[in-house]
Formats: C-alpha cells, sequence, structure tokens
C-alpha cells in the first residue's frame, strides 16, 4: 500500500461517498423493517402452532429464510441482478444496491423478531387470550410492547451488519464508502483514501449501535 498522504483527499467526494452510505442504510434498513417484522412475528405464530398444515407452512417459510440468510451477500447480489433490475431499472449505485441489501437482512431480522418473542412470557399471552383478545390485539399489544427492548436490539445489530454490506457492495460499483475505499484505496494503493473510509464507517457504526443501546435501555425500563 502507499504511504499516508491526506493532503490529496477530496473530502468533497468523501462527504457524497458518506451521504450514498447513509441513504443505502436508511433506506434498506426501513425495507428491512416493514418486511422482516411481519415475517418474524409470522415465523413465531406458525411456529407455536400444533395445527399439521400450520407446521408445514412454518417449516416452508424457516427453510427459505435459513436459504437467503446463508448465502454470501456478495454472492447473492450477483445472483439476483436480473430482479434488482426488474425492480428499481438498474444494478449499480445506491438504488441498485437497495434490493439485495434487504433481501439480505430482512431474513436475519426476521430470525432475531422471532427470538425476541420468544422470550416474552407466556403468561401474559395466555392472560390476554383469557380476557379475549383477538390475535391481532395479542401481537401488537401484548408480543410486540412485551418484545420492544429485543427488537430494537436486533434491530440495531441488522443496521450495523448493512453498513458492512454497502462496503462489500462496493466492489461492483454500489457506490459510498465502499467503492471509494475499493476504488481508490485497494486498486489505487492509496492508504490515506483507505483509512479514512474506515475511520468513517466505524463512526457510523458506533454512533448506530449508541442509539440502538439507548432505545433498548429506555425502553427496558418502562
Amino acid at each position: 500500500m502507499g504511504e499516508l498522504d491526506f493532503s490529496q483527499i477530496d473530502w468533497n467526494e468523501f462527504g457524497t461517498a458518506t451521504l450514498d452510505t447513509l441513504k443505502m442504510v436508511g433506506a434498506s434498513g426501513l425495507f428491512t423493517l416493514i418486511l422482516g417484522l411481519p415475517l418474524g412475528i409470522l415465523l413465531f405464530i406458525t411456529g407455536r402452532s400444533t395445527v399439521a398444515w400450520v407446521r408445514y407452512f412454518y417449516a416452508v417459510i424457516a427453510f427459505i429464510v435459513n436459504i437467503l440468510r446463508s448465502v454470501p451477500f456478495i454472492i447473492l447480489i450477483v445472483a439476483i441482478l436480473p430482479l434488482t433490475q426488474i425492480l428499481v431499472g438498474t444494478t449499480i449505485g445506491v438504488l441498485g444496491t437497495i434490493p439485495p441489501l434487504v433481501i439480505a437482512a430482512a431474513p436475519f431480522f426476521a430470525r432475531l423478531v422471532e427470538t425476541a418473542l420468544r422470550e416474552v412470557d407466556r403468561g401474559v399471552i395466555e392472560a390476554a387470550n383469557a380476557m379475549g383478545a383477538s390475535l391481532w390485539q395479542i401481537v401488537t399489544r401484548v408480543l410486540v410492547r412485551e418484545a420492544m427492548p429485543g427488537l430494537l436490539a436486533g434491530l440495531t445489530v441488522t443496521v450495523v451488519a448493512l453498513v458492512s454490506n454497502t462496503a462489500m457492495a462496493g466492489m461492483i460499483g454500489a457506490g459510498g464508502l465502499g467503492t471509494l475505499a475499493i476504488n481508490y484505496g485497494y486498486y489505487r494503493y492509496d492508504t490515506a483514501i483507505m483509512l479514512v473510509a474506515v475511520v468513517i464507517m466505524v463512526i457510523i457504526v458506533q454512533i448506530l449501535q449508541m442509539l440502538g443501546d439507548r432505545l433498548v435501555v429506555h425502553f427496558s425500563r418502562r
């Protein structure tokens, strides 16, 4: 790698790359929450059922989720390029990175949701059942509320993982700090650019983790 020379760094370019990374993480994080939360709830509900066809349905969903979780992200990006093209009209840049990020993160988050819901006291659920609460009321007013600290912790872990995945997506021209680090820091042996990109990503992760931890503590005290 080359020597450290920060004088040639284009800080405006780094500002744009940082903004692109935040856009990717923000958009994919939102869609991951929208898709992963109900999927995790579905896994929890069907997994507790004693009805044969429901258990079969759970097994099918769990199998698909496990497959998506096990595929390395860099391979997943390439494998779903046709789908990405159909969904957003491009396979590169910020927009072209969001579908694979969501497809990789949503199953991961769904499993964390399922785990958090399993930690809810069964007595609370049975009490809600005894009071005549509907399934929707049990999910929204009991399960989600009681599991909120665990859900927020799982979301924090998922969003932090998204930051890492955006860097990996930089290898195929996704944009953001990952592309900057790879194209300039790695291929052009510019250690300074590589170092700055890594430091900014570490700062982003630390801020996200701190915010997530604060939210977990806040809802744990309620």
